[in-house]
């Protein structure tokens, strides 16, 4: 495949659950990737798999998303190769259980770094070169918990919102150069974020609660190329993002009571 010709997609947490599954249905399309995460082992298994199935290319970067410069480690490193990214897909993510006042004071500064300061960093260094080429894609993964403020996860949940929100906003600010924004919020999928040991992946997929990150990508990279504001995959989901916010909060106190009484046993 000539260089010249190559079209290059740019996915973060490329190396594991829903990111593994979108770089793998961009470059069933024909898309060079650069791949990123900081999990380098994950990122060269990525990239021989992927070049082995398909004619792309598939450039890895090894890089802490939840570092303050880590945008413009990426961005710079797409300069310096002459690398026009036409898609930019900010993925990752991590979920940490717990009360707030319990988590270690950088691991939650990290996570608002990781699901905002990063992505927002990433949709501006990008989407300006976008604009200015009247041409991209900007697809920002996000959860059905951002329609709701859950207890042990008023960290990951509340980020969400704050990413749902900023892409509803860009996807307006963007139209205008042909620079076309989709925001995927799924539910329950069966990745690396939940604990095996705690939660039964097999039964939750087979009970249609959980889906697998496969459903999911595709999902997500369909709704992008038809140029869809949002994505929720599953019907169960989209049931969820529509009623959950009507949740009386005592309802969600007495569960998280119950929660505590029960893991004092």
């Amino acid at each position: 495949m000539n260089e010249a010709i190559k079209t290059y997609a740019i996915v973060t947490g490329a190396s594991s659950g829903i990111g593994w599954h979108i770089s793998e249905e961009l470059a069933k399309k024909g898309y060079s990737l650069v791949a990123v995460s900081n999990q380098p082992k994950l990122l060269a298994q990525l990239k021989f798999e992927l070049e082995q199935n398909h004619p792309i290319q598939v450039l890895t970067i090894d890089v802490d998303l939840a570092k303050k410069d880590a945008a413009q480690h990426i961005f710079d490193f797409c300069q310096k190769n002459n690398i026009t990214i036409e898609i930019l897909v900010n993925n990752a993510g991590v979920l940490v259980y717990g009360e707030v006042i319990s988590i270690d004071l950088k691991r939650t500064e990290d996570i608002l770094h990781l699901h905002m300061n990063t992505p927002v960093m990433l949709c501006r260094l990008f989407g300006e070169v976008m604009a200015n080429n009247q041409k991209g894609y900007i697809l920002n993964v996000s959860s059905i918990s951002a329609v709701m403020p859950y207890p042990l996860i008023s960290l990951y949940g509340p980020t969400k919102t704050f990413l749902r929100h900023f892409s509803r906003a860009l996807y307006i600010e963007m139209k205008r150069s042909n620079v076309h924004v989709t925001c995927l919020l799924p539910g329950a999928t069966a990745t690396a974020l939940h604990d095996k040991d705690k939660v039964n992946l097999p039964l939750a997929m087979k009970l249609g609660v959980m889906k697998k990150p496969t459903y999911v990508a595709r999902a997500g990279v369909a709704a992008l190329f038809k140029k869809k504001r949002e994505s929720i995959p599953g019907l169960l989901n989209k049931v969820t993002v529509l009623f959950l916010p009507f949740l009386p909060t005592f309802i969600i106190g007495f569960i998280y009571k119950t929660y505590e009484r029960r893991a004092k046993k």
